[in-house]
């Protein structure tokens, strides 16, 4: 039978879930995707990441990117009613990195790169001089985002090993 207190371990565990999923899809870019890309001529790697960044939006990853930042919203809001519960302060620091670190980071810095290659034409000398600054600026970034998940992830997961005063 579910009770009304298992809905906060179940919000903490999708939660959890969520920030070790997106910084599963952002740890493939920052190991191999992007050194994939660099190693194609500018004009095909340019193109390869417009596709990518067209096809990223799409409802399911947007639903694990900003649900799992709406999710953690929430739960640093009631970790603040809580404070004196076991494990508080893993669910406050944990959401606020996923929320600063991952899509304040995708918003302020990640999606202007993106917005500038894609409105770049890939065979100008105006698109190769981006493409090698995007490489860099991009992947440092998204660097950021990858260790804020997985910390968010992980002081997420460690709040679950907390017991809860009903």
């Amino acid at each position: 039978m579910t009770s009304v207190y298992h809905l906060p371990f179940a919000l903490k565990l999708f939660t959890a879930l969520g920030c070790g999923l997106v910084a599963g899809v952002f740890f493939a870019f920052s190991t191999f995707v992007m050194n994939a890309l660099a190693k194609l001529q500018p004009r095909e790697g340019i193109i390869a990441m417009q596709s990518i960044n067209i096809t990223a939006i799409n409802p399911l990853f947007m639903v694990a990117l900003f649900g799992t930042a709406l999710a953690c919203l929430f739960l640093a809001i009631a970790s603040l009613s809580k404070w004196h519960q076991p494990g508080a302060l893993y669910v406050l620091v944990g959401s606020l990195l996923y929320i600063v670190g991952t899509v304040v980071v995708t918003i302020a810095f990640n999606v202007p790169l993106n917005d500038a290659l894609a409105s770049t034409k890939p065979d100008s000398t105006e698109g190769v001089n981006l493409w090698a600054r995007y490489l860099t600026n991009w992947t440092l970034w998204n660097h950021v985002r990858t260790i804020a998940a997985f910390g968010a992830a992980a002081l997420l997961t460690m709040a679950l090993c907390k017991p809860t005063v009903q």
